[in-house]
């Protein structure tokens, strides 16, 4: 795999890996007015926001750890990449049960909690597409060297 190659597949990587972040910023922003706003009341946190910011907070740390060159390579990316989906899928399926069929009637809190539910399947969806890549990238660029002395290439 020549160099121009290599500079290829980084560059792709690193637009999934941007968008990734931008979607998962764009979550903590949706869902982290609503504890914003608890907070300032001194009412209760519920749960699930908190969950959803932690999860967009993770992802947003590991999708800039991503954009690290040759990181991954490591076998870890892609089952780290297939926990994040896994934390989305839920997430959406937490909030899509809340959101998706309520009838806004002109309450923009509602219409922002039912955008939310599409961006956090947005979100999934690009971490299924990174956990694809990352472990086919992986797959294809594993170094096999010999068992007993490591020092040849198989």
């Amino acid at each position: 795999m020549g160099l121009r190659d290599m500079t290829t597949g980084y560059i792709l990587f690193a637009i999934l890996h941007s968008f990734q972040f931008v979607l998962a910023v764009t979550v903590i922003g949706l869902y982290g007015t609503d504890l914003d706003r608890a907070q300032k009341r001194g009412t209760y946190t519920d749960g699930k926001w908190v969950y959803a910011v932690v999860v967009a907070s993770l992802s947003a740390v590991t999708a800039i750890v991503y954009l690290i060159p040759f990181f991954l390579r490591f076998a870890a990316v892609p089952i780290w990449s297939f926990v994040l989906f896994v934390l989305w899928i839920v997430l959406f399926g937490l909030f899509g049960s809340l959101y998706i069929h309520e009838d806004p009637e002109g309450n923009d809190d509602i219409k922002r909690m039912k955008n939310a539910v599409w961006v956090d399947l947005a979100n999934a969806l690009l971490w299924l597409i990174g956990t694809s890549a990352a472990a086919a990238y992986w797959w294809y660029h594993r170094q096999r060297n010999s068992r007993f002395t490591g020092r040849a290439k198989l």
